[in-house]
């Protein structure tokens, strides 16, 4: 039945404007995206089919215009539009980043870096670098490797870091296989970038590792290392908190 002839209390853009947004389930999300459904299926079961197809929402968003274009009513049309609206979730945090100290928005923090490097195949270092109100400066992507692994190097961290003046900087990377659970390799990077840094009075506030649908903090966990005494004044104490929640 075409979702026009459900009763209103039922269609998606009437409960959305009714309730808000988050009332909706993904395939009503999906509706409101797709518009149309396909021969057979209205908006709604079409939705339904492509969280089917894919398995999950985000595997939905992270599908490539071939895997999206082989489901029958979608095509480049439908993938542009998904990826503007990845791309303008992604825009819309990093500007509460900017404007808000990171500490203050560790929900914001996770949602960005999974937006940015959740969908990621390969291995992906990047740097939040922060002003001294620990708000962002930039995201810079430094480096990227293979699925298992991927070549810092610190001096080019540590290069990176005074080009934008910073104060503070949150490492992150991606574990493409899935488990955020850092390796011995991780732990000693960390611990490389933290000294380094210090050096040049910069501060590693965490670093985080995302997967598809979990991310490890250093900083939980505590296991950022000891830098040096306590920072002198004008330069606040480390906080010892996950950026996560």
């Amino acid at each position: 039945m075409p979702i026009r002839e459900w009763p209103e209390n039922l269609r998606p853009r009437e409960r959305l404007l009714k309730h808000g947004a988050a009332v909706l389930g993904d395939a009503e999300l999906l509706a409101l995206f797709l518009r149309v459904g396909t021969t057979g299926m209205n908006a709604v079961e079409l939705g339904r089919h492509l969280l089917v197809h894919f398995g999950s929402l985000t595997r939905l968003c992270r599908a490539t215009l071939e895997e999206l274009s082989a489901v029958p009513g979608i095509g480049v049309a439908k993938y542009t539009q998904l990826q503007a609206v990845m791309e303008m979730a992604r825009r819309a945090l990093a500007e509460e980043l900017t404007a808000t100290p990171v500490m203050t928005s560790p929900t914001a923090v996770g949602d960005y870096l999974r937006l940015t490097l959740g969908a990621q195949t390969r291995e992906v270092f990047r740097c939040l670098f922060l002003d001294t109100q620990n708000r962002l400066i930039a995201d810079v992507e430094l480096f990227q490797g293979t699925i298992d692994q991927a070549a810092v190097y610190p001096r080019e961290v540590i290069r990176t870091a005074l080009s934008h003046n910073a104060a503070g900087v949150i490492l992150a990377h991606n574990h493409p296989g899935g488990d955020p659970q850092p390796s011995a390799a991780d732990d000693a990077l960390t611990a490389t970038l933290a000294r380094g840094l210090a050096l040049i009075d910069i501060r590693v506030l965490d670093h985080l590792i995302i997967s598809a649908h979990a991310i490890y903090s250093f900083a939980e966990h505590g296991r950022l290392p000891d830098t040096g005494p306590t920072p002198r004044a004008g330069h606040p104490e480390p906080q010892k908190k996950s950026l996560v929640r």
